[in-house]
């Protein structure tokens, strides 16, 4: 099984979570900071990458949890 990054966007007036490559989001929140709870914990877990996008949707940042 392919360890899919975690992607942290801006979903309408919210913030979601989801796995890079899946059509489905894992979790939308209303606030970006429980988007990167969920996000960074499920990054941790899966030996991936968190990678946070801005309201505009470019990347702002990105935390490597691989090895």
């Amino acid at each position: 099984m392919t360890k899919k990054n975690q992607h942290i966007i801006p979903l309408g007036n919210g913030w979601a979570v989801k796995a890079e490559g899946n059509s489905k989001f894992t979790i939308i929140t209303e606030t970006k900071k429980d988007a990167l709870i969920v996000g960074r914990e499920i990054a941790k877990n899966s030996k991936t990458e968190l990678i946070i996008h801005g309201k505009d949707g470019k990347v702002l940042k990105m935390d490597s949890y691989v090895g």
